[in-house]
């Protein structure tokens, strides 16, 4: 498995309507092949930062299957204007975990 980071900083004045619209685009990502779930985590000290959790079968299905896939360019419509600046998106696979 392999897990895509990316903070988002939204502008500040959009944050409620980023939410929203989050909801929305979400039947995009999910849509693609090796596709195992996301989530959206907002910032509790700066208020219009975000970070985003996806999990993927492999790096190629994120950087390949979603970003030349229609569903990628329905995503980025709904979304890529809320960002300021533009996200880094990297991608990172588990040495160790350990859950209770």
């Amino acid at each position: 498995m392999i897990l895509e980071a990316a903070f988002l900083f939204v502008k500040p004045e959009l944050t409620s309507q980023f939410e929203v619209d989050f909801t929305k685009a979400s039947q995009y990502i999910s849509s693609i092949d090796g596709y195992l779930g996301h989530r959206l985590e907002k910032c509790l000290e700066v208020e219009n930062k975000y970070l985003l959790l996806v999990d993927w079968n492999t790096l190629e299905d994120h950087t390949v299957g979603f970003r030349t896939s229609e569903a990628y360019l329905e995503w980025k419509k709904i979304l890529h204007h809320y960002y300021e600046p533009f996200p880094i998106v990297e991608h990172f696979e588990t040495v160790f975990a350990n859950k209770k």
